[in-house]
């Protein structure tokens, strides 16, 4: 089993992704690839994809529900990093949820994250 945001990518379907415009890296090296924003607003960026509808995010690499990666996945936004997928440190996100319900994939649980305790887990003890 892995991580439930690997058959996922909801999320980048969803939300707009903006961000201040210091984290592109014209300015912040090892920042956000700046080909992949546009202007939000004076002080923001957004990824592209996500001011339109439908939302897509340029980075998403995914088929919902089968696979899923982000194309920048080191270089994503903060707002990105901020994201948590239900009860993958004990508690829901409601972001996640409804991200997940619009494509119609169940909420996750805390079962979902039941696999990390496997003693043949990598990141075992």
């Amino acid at each position: 089993m892995s991580h439930p945001c690997m058959t996922c990518g909801a999320c980048c379907t969803q939300y707009r992704v903006a961000f201040h415009w210091m984290e592109s890296d014209e300015v912040t090296p090892g920042g956000v690839p700046h080909q992949l924003t546009e202007p939000l607003d004076p002080h923001r960026l957004c990824m592209r994809g996500t001011l339109s509808k439908p939302v897509r995010c340029v980075a998403l690499d995914a088929e919902i529900g089968v696979y899923s990666r982000c194309s920048i996945h080191p270089n994503r936004p903060s707002v990105c990093r901020e994201v948590d997928a239900s009860w993958e440190f004990g508690k829901a996100s409601p972001q996640c949820d409804k991200a997940r319900a619009i494509h119609g994939l169940p909420a996750l649980s805390l079962e979902s994250w039941a696999w990390r305790d496997a003693p043949d887990h990598p990141d075992a003890a």
